[in-house]
Protein backbone atom coordinates (compact mmCIF):
# COMPACT_ATOMS: atom_id res chain seq x y z
CA UNK A 1 0.00 0.00 0.00
CA UNK A 2 1.65 3.16 -1.22
CA UNK A 3 1.35 6.33 0.86
CA UNK A 4 1.20 9.73 -0.81
CA UNK A 5 1.40 12.71 1.51
CA UNK A 6 0.03 15.75 -0.27
CA UNK A 7 1.15 18.65 1.90
CA UNK A 8 0.33 22.31 1.59
CA UNK A 9 2.88 23.25 -1.03
CA UNK A 10 2.32 20.41 -3.49
CA UNK A 11 -0.28 19.04 -5.86
CA UNK A 12 -3.71 20.65 -5.73
CA UNK A 13 -3.14 22.44 -2.43
CA UNK A 14 -0.44 24.62 -3.95
CA UNK A 15 -3.03 26.68 -5.80
CA UNK A 16 -4.96 27.33 -2.62
CA UNK A 17 -1.82 28.18 -0.61
CA UNK A 18 -0.56 30.55 -3.28
CA UNK A 19 -3.91 32.36 -3.13
CA UNK A 20 -3.32 33.06 0.56
CA UNK A 21 -0.02 33.63 2.31
CA UNK A 22 -1.24 31.57 5.23
CA UNK A 23 -0.36 34.36 7.68
CA UNK A 24 -2.47 34.12 10.78
CA UNK A 25 -3.12 30.40 10.29
CA UNK A 26 -2.46 28.98 13.74
CA UNK A 27 -3.50 25.41 13.03
CA UNK A 28 -3.40 22.70 10.44
CA UNK A 29 -6.12 20.15 10.03
CA UNK A 30 -5.10 16.81 8.58
CA UNK A 31 -7.64 15.26 6.22
CA UNK A 32 -7.09 11.72 5.01
CA UNK A 33 -8.66 9.53 2.39
CA UNK A 34 -8.19 6.14 0.79
CA UNK A 35 -9.61 6.07 -2.72
CA UNK A 36 -9.40 3.86 -5.78
CA UNK A 37 -6.69 5.47 -7.88
CA UNK A 38 -6.20 2.07 -9.53
CA UNK A 39 -8.49 -0.91 -10.12
CA UNK A 40 -12.08 -1.24 -11.26
CA UNK A 41 -13.32 1.88 -9.42
CA UNK A 42 -10.60 4.20 -10.70
CA UNK A 43 -12.62 5.75 -13.55
CA UNK A 44 -15.51 6.57 -11.25
CA UNK A 45 -13.14 7.99 -8.63
CA UNK A 46 -11.42 10.21 -11.21
CA UNK A 47 -14.81 11.40 -12.47
CA UNK A 48 -16.93 11.79 -9.34
CA UNK A 49 -14.85 11.76 -6.18
CA UNK A 50 -11.34 13.15 -6.57
CA UNK A 51 -12.28 16.38 -8.43
CA UNK A 52 -14.60 17.26 -5.54
CA UNK A 53 -12.02 16.46 -2.87
CA UNK A 54 -9.39 18.53 -4.64
CA UNK A 55 -11.66 21.51 -5.25
CA UNK A 56 -12.85 21.46 -1.64
CA UNK A 57 -9.33 21.48 -0.19
CA UNK A 58 -8.17 24.07 -2.70
CA UNK A 59 -11.07 26.40 -1.85
CA UNK A 60 -10.52 26.11 1.90
CA UNK A 61 -6.81 26.88 1.62
CA UNK A 62 -7.39 29.71 -0.87
CA UNK A 63 -9.72 31.32 1.69
CA UNK A 64 -7.03 31.09 4.37
CA UNK A 65 -8.26 27.91 5.99
CA UNK A 66 -11.22 26.67 7.99
CA UNK A 67 -12.71 29.22 10.38
CA UNK A 68 -12.32 28.05 13.98
CA UNK A 69 -12.90 29.53 17.43
CA UNK A 70 -11.29 32.80 18.53
CA UNK A 71 -10.67 33.94 14.98
CA UNK A 72 -8.23 31.14 14.25
CA UNK A 73 -7.83 29.67 10.75
CA UNK A 74 -6.69 26.15 9.90
CA UNK A 75 -5.22 25.18 6.56
CA UNK A 76 -5.86 21.67 5.30
CA UNK A 77 -3.10 19.11 4.92
CA UNK A 78 -3.92 15.91 3.02
CA UNK A 79 -2.75 12.32 3.43
CA UNK A 80 -3.83 9.98 0.65
CA UNK A 81 -3.73 6.23 -0.02
CA UNK A 82 -4.72 4.08 -2.98
CA UNK A 83 -7.16 1.37 -1.88
CA UNK A 84 -6.77 -0.34 -5.29
CA UNK A 85 -10.57 -0.82 -5.49
CA UNK A 86 -10.24 -3.48 -2.79
CA UNK A 87 -12.26 -3.53 0.44
CA UNK A 88 -9.49 -5.06 2.55
CA UNK A 89 -6.99 -2.48 1.31
CA UNK A 90 -9.49 0.28 2.08
CA UNK A 91 -10.00 -0.91 5.66
CA UNK A 92 -6.24 -1.19 6.27
CA UNK A 93 -5.69 2.29 4.82
CA UNK A 94 -8.39 3.89 6.96
CA UNK A 95 -7.00 2.22 10.07
CA UNK A 96 -3.53 3.54 9.22
CA UNK A 97 -4.82 7.05 8.55
CA UNK A 98 -6.41 7.12 11.99
CA UNK A 99 -3.88 5.27 14.16
CA UNK A 100 -0.55 6.16 12.49
CA UNK A 101 -1.10 9.33 10.47
CA UNK A 102 -3.36 10.80 13.16
CA UNK A 103 -5.63 12.56 10.67
CA UNK A 104 -8.39 14.75 12.07
CA UNK A 105 -11.01 13.92 9.43
CA UNK A 106 -11.42 10.97 7.06
CA UNK A 107 -13.22 11.27 3.72
CA UNK A 108 -14.84 8.14 2.29
CA UNK A 109 -13.88 5.83 -0.59
CA UNK A 110 -16.14 5.28 -3.59
CA UNK A 111 -18.99 2.80 -3.87
CA UNK A 112 -21.37 0.93 -1.62
CA UNK A 113 -19.12 -2.07 -0.98
CA UNK A 114 -16.04 -0.10 0.08
CA UNK A 115 -18.07 2.39 2.13
CA UNK A 116 -19.78 -0.36 4.10
CA UNK A 117 -16.42 -2.09 4.57
CA UNK A 118 -14.77 0.96 6.18
CA UNK A 119 -17.80 2.25 8.10
CA UNK A 120 -17.24 0.05 11.20
CA UNK A 121 -13.67 1.35 11.54
CA UNK A 122 -14.85 4.96 11.36
CA UNK A 123 -17.54 4.19 13.92
CA UNK A 124 -15.01 2.50 16.22
CA UNK A 125 -12.85 5.64 16.34
CA UNK A 126 -15.74 8.14 16.30
CA UNK A 127 -15.01 9.79 12.94
CA UNK A 128 -17.86 11.28 10.89
CA UNK A 129 -18.74 8.92 8.05
CA UNK A 130 -20.04 10.56 4.86
CA UNK A 131 -21.86 7.90 2.84
CA UNK A 132 -21.94 10.08 -0.26
CA UNK A 133 -21.68 7.18 -2.73
CA UNK A 134 -23.22 4.35 -0.69
CA UNK A 135 -26.64 3.23 -1.94
CA UNK A 136 -28.21 0.73 0.42
CA UNK A 137 -31.65 -0.14 1.74
CA UNK A 138 -29.95 -0.85 5.07
CA UNK A 139 -29.24 2.86 5.64
CA UNK A 140 -32.11 3.41 8.15
CA UNK A 141 -30.87 0.43 10.17
CA UNK A 142 -27.19 1.31 9.85
CA UNK A 143 -27.57 4.84 11.23
CA UNK A 144 -28.96 3.29 14.42
CA UNK A 145 -25.91 1.03 14.65
CA UNK A 146 -23.44 3.78 13.69
CA UNK A 147 -24.36 7.16 15.24
CA UNK A 148 -21.49 8.77 13.29
CA UNK A 149 -22.87 7.68 9.88
CA UNK A 150 -24.68 9.85 7.34
CA UNK A 151 -26.09 8.61 4.04
CA UNK A 152 -26.48 11.15 1.26
CA UNK A 153 -27.28 9.36 -1.97
CA UNK A 154 -30.36 7.38 -1.02
CA UNK A 155 -31.58 3.80 -0.92
CA UNK A 156 -32.36 1.34 -3.68
CA UNK A 157 -36.01 1.48 -2.70
CA UNK A 158 -36.10 5.24 -3.14
CA UNK A 159 -34.63 5.02 -6.63
CA UNK A 160 -36.97 2.16 -7.48
CA UNK A 161 -39.96 4.11 -6.17
CA UNK A 162 -38.99 7.19 -8.16
CA UNK A 163 -38.50 5.21 -11.35
CA UNK A 164 -41.58 2.98 -11.10
CA UNK A 165 -43.83 5.88 -10.10
CA UNK A 166 -42.71 7.69 -13.26
CA UNK A 167 -43.21 4.59 -15.42
CA UNK A 168 -46.64 3.96 -13.95
CA UNK A 169 -47.70 7.52 -14.71
CA UNK A 170 -46.48 7.18 -18.30
CA UNK A 171 -48.24 3.84 -18.67
CA UNK A 172 -51.51 5.34 -17.46
CA UNK A 173 -51.15 8.14 -20.00
CA UNK A 174 -50.84 5.55 -22.78
CA UNK A 175 -47.19 6.25 -23.60
CA UNK A 176 -45.94 2.86 -22.39
CA UNK A 177 -46.91 -0.79 -22.49
CA UNK A 178 -46.62 -3.27 -19.66
CA UNK A 179 -43.57 -5.40 -20.46
CA UNK A 180 -40.28 -4.90 -18.59
CA UNK A 181 -36.87 -6.55 -19.02
CA UNK A 182 -34.44 -6.12 -16.12
CA UNK A 183 -30.77 -7.07 -15.71
CA UNK A 184 -28.40 -6.09 -12.94
CA UNK A 185 -24.81 -6.42 -11.73
CA UNK A 186 -24.47 -9.28 -9.25
CA UNK A 187 -23.31 -7.29 -6.23
CA UNK A 188 -24.81 -5.15 -3.46
CA UNK A 189 -25.68 -2.19 -5.69
CA UNK A 190 -27.39 -4.24 -8.40
CA UNK A 191 -29.14 -6.57 -5.99
CA UNK A 192 -30.52 -3.72 -3.86
CA UNK A 193 -31.91 -1.79 -6.82
CA UNK A 194 -33.32 -4.85 -8.58
CA UNK A 195 -35.05 -6.06 -5.40
CA UNK A 196 -36.68 -2.69 -4.93
CA UNK A 197 -37.76 -2.49 -8.58
CA UNK A 198 -39.10 -6.06 -8.56
CA UNK A 199 -41.35 -5.41 -5.57
CA UNK A 200 -42.68 -2.19 -7.06
CA UNK A 201 -43.33 -3.80 -10.45
CA UNK A 202 -45.41 -6.43 -8.72
CA UNK A 203 -47.34 -3.73 -6.87
CA UNK A 204 -48.04 -1.76 -10.05
CA UNK A 205 -48.81 -4.83 -12.14
CA UNK A 206 -45.96 -4.60 -14.66
CA UNK A 207 -45.12 -7.79 -16.57
CA UNK A 208 -41.47 -8.66 -15.84
CA UNK A 209 -40.61 -10.70 -18.94
CA UNK A 210 -36.87 -10.97 -18.22
CA UNK A 211 -35.08 -10.83 -14.86
CA UNK A 212 -31.43 -11.91 -14.56
CA UNK A 213 -28.17 -10.85 -12.96
CA UNK A 214 -24.84 -10.74 -14.74
CA UNK A 215 -21.32 -11.01 -13.30
CA UNK A 216 -19.34 -7.88 -12.45
CA UNK A 217 -16.72 -7.42 -15.16
CA UNK A 218 -18.88 -8.92 -17.93
CA UNK A 219 -17.33 -8.53 -21.39
CA UNK A 220 -20.21 -9.50 -23.70
CA UNK A 221 -23.93 -8.79 -23.35
CA UNK A 222 -24.93 -9.87 -26.87
CA UNK A 223 -26.51 -13.18 -25.71
CA UNK A 224 -28.47 -11.39 -22.98
CA UNK A 225 -29.67 -8.65 -25.33
CA UNK A 226 -30.66 -11.21 -27.97
CA UNK A 227 -32.89 -13.00 -25.45
CA UNK A 228 -34.39 -9.71 -24.29
CA UNK A 229 -34.99 -8.38 -27.80
CA UNK A 230 -36.99 -11.54 -28.65
CA UNK A 231 -39.38 -10.70 -25.79
CA UNK A 232 -40.04 -7.18 -27.14
CA UNK A 233 -40.16 -5.26 -23.83
CA UNK A 234 -41.41 -1.68 -23.68
CA UNK A 235 -39.02 -0.92 -20.82
CA UNK A 236 -35.40 -1.99 -20.37
CA UNK A 237 -33.75 -1.57 -16.95
CA UNK A 238 -30.06 -2.24 -16.36
CA UNK A 239 -28.66 -1.58 -12.89
CA UNK A 240 -25.05 -1.33 -14.00
CA UNK A 241 -21.60 0.06 -13.28
CA UNK A 242 -19.78 2.36 -15.74
CA UNK A 243 -18.04 -0.35 -17.84
CA UNK A 244 -21.30 -2.34 -18.09
CA UNK A 245 -23.25 0.82 -18.94
CA UNK A 246 -20.98 1.59 -21.88
CA UNK A 247 -20.98 -2.05 -22.99
CA UNK A 248 -24.75 -2.57 -22.92
CA UNK A 249 -25.40 0.72 -24.75
CA UNK A 250 -22.80 -0.10 -27.41
CA UNK A 251 -24.25 -3.54 -28.01
CA UNK A 252 -27.88 -2.38 -27.90
CA UNK A 253 -27.12 0.12 -30.67
CA UNK A 254 -25.41 -2.56 -32.76
CA UNK A 255 -28.29 -4.97 -32.18
CA UNK A 256 -30.93 -2.35 -32.99
CA UNK A 257 -32.54 -2.89 -29.59
CA UNK A 258 -34.48 0.33 -28.98
CA UNK A 259 -37.24 0.02 -26.38
CA UNK A 260 -39.40 3.00 -25.43
CA UNK A 261 -37.51 3.30 -22.13
CA UNK A 262 -33.78 2.54 -22.00
CA UNK A 263 -32.49 2.92 -18.44
CA UNK A 264 -28.93 2.18 -17.35
CA UNK A 265 -27.17 2.71 -14.06
CA UNK A 266 -24.00 4.37 -12.93
CA UNK A 267 -22.03 5.79 -15.84
CA UNK A 268 -25.05 6.99 -17.81
CA UNK A 269 -24.53 10.41 -16.23
CA UNK A 270 -20.79 10.61 -17.02
CA UNK A 271 -19.18 12.98 -19.51
CA UNK A 272 -17.60 9.89 -21.07
CA UNK A 273 -21.07 8.54 -21.90
CA UNK A 274 -21.98 11.73 -23.76
CA UNK A 275 -18.64 11.76 -25.55
CA UNK A 276 -18.91 8.11 -26.54
CA UNK A 277 -22.46 8.09 -27.88
CA UNK A 278 -23.07 11.64 -29.07
CA UNK A 279 -26.66 12.17 -30.30
CA UNK A 280 -27.56 8.61 -29.27
CA UNK A 281 -27.71 9.67 -25.63
CA UNK A 282 -31.02 11.48 -26.25
CA UNK A 283 -33.78 9.87 -24.20
CA UNK A 284 -31.54 7.50 -22.21
CA UNK A 285 -32.51 7.42 -18.51
CA UNK A 286 -30.58 6.63 -15.34
CA UNK A 287 -30.44 7.50 -11.65
CA UNK A 288 -29.65 11.07 -10.64
CA UNK A 289 -29.94 14.16 -12.79
CA UNK A 290 -29.61 17.90 -12.27
CA UNK A 291 -31.65 21.06 -12.51
CA UNK A 292 -29.72 22.40 -15.49
CA UNK A 293 -31.20 25.91 -15.08
CA UNK A 294 -30.17 26.31 -11.43
CA UNK A 295 -27.44 28.97 -11.13
CA UNK A 296 -25.74 27.27 -8.16
CA UNK A 297 -25.56 23.98 -10.05
CA UNK A 298 -24.25 25.74 -13.16
CA UNK A 299 -21.55 27.46 -11.09
CA UNK A 300 -20.58 24.17 -9.46
CA UNK A 301 -20.00 22.47 -12.82
CA UNK A 302 -18.06 25.47 -14.16
CA UNK A 303 -15.77 25.39 -11.14
CA UNK A 304 -15.21 21.63 -11.39
CA UNK A 305 -14.15 22.18 -14.98
CA UNK A 306 -11.81 25.00 -14.01
CA UNK A 307 -10.16 23.22 -11.09
CA UNK A 308 -9.93 19.68 -12.47
CA UNK A 309 -9.56 20.40 -16.17
CA UNK A 310 -12.55 18.23 -17.04
CA UNK A 311 -16.27 17.67 -16.55
CA UNK A 312 -17.89 15.48 -13.89
CA UNK A 313 -21.01 13.36 -13.59
CA UNK A 314 -24.65 14.34 -13.05
CA UNK A 315 -25.42 11.85 -10.29
CA UNK A 316 -22.93 11.24 -7.48
CA UNK A 317 -20.57 14.20 -7.96
CA UNK A 318 -22.94 16.98 -6.83
CA UNK A 319 -24.00 14.81 -3.87
CA UNK A 320 -20.33 14.34 -2.90
CA UNK A 321 -19.86 18.09 -2.91
CA UNK A 322 -22.97 18.63 -0.80
CA UNK A 323 -21.51 16.19 1.74
CA UNK A 324 -18.28 18.19 1.84
CA UNK A 325 -20.19 21.44 2.27
CA UNK A 326 -22.10 19.93 5.20
CA UNK A 327 -18.89 18.68 6.81
CA UNK A 328 -17.11 22.01 6.44
CA UNK A 329 -19.99 23.99 7.88
CA UNK A 330 -20.33 21.57 10.80
CA UNK A 331 -16.60 21.98 11.61
CA UNK A 332 -16.95 25.75 11.45
CA UNK A 333 -20.15 25.72 13.56
CA UNK A 334 -18.26 23.79 16.25
CA UNK A 335 -15.09 25.82 15.77
CA UNK A 336 -12.70 22.94 16.39
CA UNK A 337 -12.02 19.30 15.56
CA UNK A 338 -14.28 17.96 18.26
CA UNK A 339 -15.58 15.02 16.25
CA UNK A 340 -18.46 14.15 18.57
CA UNK A 341 -19.66 17.77 18.43
CA UNK A 342 -19.26 17.83 14.63
CA UNK A 343 -21.36 14.67 14.35
CA UNK A 344 -24.05 16.16 16.57
CA UNK A 345 -24.11 19.37 14.52
CA UNK A 346 -24.51 17.38 11.31
CA UNK A 347 -27.56 15.71 12.83
CA UNK A 348 -29.31 18.91 13.84
CA UNK A 349 -28.16 21.96 11.87
CA UNK A 350 -29.23 23.49 8.57
CA UNK A 351 -26.62 23.76 5.82
CA UNK A 352 -26.36 26.05 2.79
CA UNK A 353 -25.42 23.89 -0.20
CA UNK A 354 -25.64 23.74 -3.98
CA UNK A 355 -28.93 21.87 -3.38
CA UNK A 356 -30.20 24.79 -1.31
CA UNK A 357 -30.91 24.54 2.42
CA UNK A 358 -30.55 20.93 3.57
CA UNK A 359 -30.83 18.99 6.80
CA UNK A 360 -29.87 15.42 7.64
CA UNK A 361 -32.97 14.17 9.42
CA UNK A 362 -32.51 10.54 10.48
CA UNK A 363 -28.88 11.00 9.35
CA UNK A 364 -29.94 10.90 5.70
CA UNK A 365 -30.20 13.48 2.94
CA UNK A 366 -33.76 13.58 1.63
CA UNK A 367 -33.35 16.13 -1.16
CA UNK A 368 -32.04 14.60 -4.41
CA UNK A 369 -33.00 13.59 -7.95
CA UNK A 370 -33.99 9.95 -8.38
CA UNK A 371 -34.34 9.72 -12.19
CA UNK A 372 -32.62 11.70 -14.91
CA UNK A 373 -32.72 11.65 -18.70
CA UNK A 374 -30.42 12.97 -21.40
CA UNK A 375 -32.24 15.81 -23.12
CA UNK A 376 -30.63 18.39 -25.43
CA UNK A 377 -27.13 17.38 -24.36
CA UNK A 378 -27.75 17.58 -20.58
CA UNK A 379 -28.73 14.93 -18.03
CA UNK A 380 -31.83 16.56 -16.57
CA UNK A 381 -33.77 15.53 -13.48
CA UNK A 382 -37.21 14.15 -14.34
CA UNK A 383 -38.31 12.55 -11.05
CA UNK A 384 -39.62 13.29 -8.54
CA UNK A 385 -41.88 15.38 -10.73
CA UNK A 386 -42.80 17.76 -7.89
CA UNK A 387 -39.22 18.95 -7.34
CA UNK A 388 -38.45 22.45 -8.62
CA UNK A 389 -36.71 22.24 -11.98
CA UNK A 390 -38.11 18.81 -12.94
CA UNK A 391 -38.32 18.21 -16.69
CA UNK A 392 -40.99 16.21 -18.48
CA UNK A 393 -39.72 12.79 -19.61
CA UNK A 394 -39.28 12.10 -23.31
CA UNK A 395 -41.07 8.81 -24.09
CA UNK A 396 -40.60 6.94 -26.33
CA UNK A 397 -36.86 7.35 -26.51
CA UNK A 398 -35.71 8.49 -29.97
CA UNK A 399 -34.38 5.74 -32.21
CA UNK A 400 -30.65 5.07 -32.22
CA UNK A 401 -28.92 6.95 -35.01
Amino acid sequence: MKRTALLLAISFAIAGFSGSSGQGAENKIRVGWAISKTGSNSIAVATSLLPNYRMWVNDINAAGGLSLKNGRRALVEVVEYDDRSNSEEAVRAIERLITQDKVDIVLPPLGTALNLAVAPTLAKYGYPFLGVTATTDLAPELVKRWPNAFFFIGTGSQYGEGLLTLLEQERKSGELGNKVAMIYAADAFGVDLSMAARKLMARYGFDLVYDKSYPVGIRDMVPILSEIKDRAPDIFLCFSYPPDTLLVTDQAIIAGFNPKVFYTGVGTQYPAYRQRFGHNIDGVMGPGGIDADNSEIQRYFRRINETSGGDTDRFAAPVVYVGLQVLQQAIEHVGSIDRSAIIQDMKTAHFATIFGDVTLGDQQLAKRWLVGQWQDGEFKGIAPADVNGANKPVIPKPAWK
